[in-house]
């Protein structure tokens, strides 16, 4: 039985015995867990090391996300919750059950959990920087431009218009972006919405995921994230192929604006 099963059971069975609807009884077995899992901690800190080796931190120490969401979330600030996953034993147990127990047992948000697990992964030399859970390594870009989504979707899908801004930027890239709307396997960009579309291709035995949003006050946002990489020398090559690309698209439709 997995734990979110085992988690949704146990709220079931209490709801069931007290007559609490299953919003209270989840928020009742949560604060059990997590006064349980204090409890633990806090003998686990105060009884005598481990014969294991602590996690290793390395000499330089990475930079840290911002903690103000976090606290204010949570309560605690991102050297509570490093002292949570020690005494869990992340680098033994894994990325997935660490994000796990603080998101279950400590009710950490969903996505605050897999950033406190991240930043942990890091300081304590288990993950590389743009490295994922999986082991590859991953990079993303964004710019903002000067036109709406559709009008930056037809700027990406239209050969010709594609072939002007492309000229600016890496050979490699413009052939793996012409390939994914002309090759066997052709793509297109999918509209999920009248302000957001995105696209998936691949190049070089890695993902590309194109993301496009549109802003409040006009214009939009891309964002161009190459996942699966294979090695780490790769990231920063990618990043300088993408912005490259990104500036070349951005300043097409700059030049493309009436006036611009």
């Amino acid at each position: 039985m997995t734990r979110q099963k085992k988690l949704k059971k146990t709220i079931r069975a209490r709801s069931r015995k007290t007559g609490e609807s299953y919003t209270a009884a989840r928020r009742q077995v949560l604060e059990a867990r997590r006064r349980k899992a204090r409890g633990a901690t806090a003998s686990a800190m105060t009884k005598a090391p481990p014969a294991a080796a602590p996690p290793r931190v390395p000499a330089s120490r990475p930079p840290r996300p911002r903690e103000a969401s976090l606290i204010e979330k949570t309560g605690h600030g991102l050297d509570h919750w490093f002292a949570v996953l020690d005494a869990f034993d992340r680098a033994k147990k894994g990325h997935t059950a660490a994000a796990a127990h603080l998101h279950e047992v400590h009710g950490v948000p969903g996505w605050h959990s897999q950033m406190v697990t991240v930043a942990y992964e890091r300081e304590r030399g288990l993950r590389a920087m743009n490295q994922a859970s999986a082991g590859d390594f991953q990079v993303s870009i964004t710019r903002s431009l000067p036109a709406a989504v559709a009008e930056v979707a037809d700027a990406i899908g239209r050969a010709d218009r594609r072939r002007v801004w492309l000229r600016g930027a890496d050979s490699a890239l413009a052939r793996a972006w012409n390939a994914a709307f002309d090759g066997p396997q052709a793509r297109q960009v999918t509209f999920k919405s009248p302000n957001y579309a995105r696209m998936r291709f691949p190049w070089d035995g890695s993902t590309v995921e194109i993301h496009i949003n549109g802003k409040p006050k006009g214009g939009s946002s891309i964002v161009a994230y190459n996942r699966g990489l294979d090695a780490p020398e790769k990231v920063e090559q990618r990043r300088a192929q993408w912005r490259a690309a990104l500036e070349a698209l951005k300043s097409y439709l700059t030049r493309e604006r009436p006036g611009g």
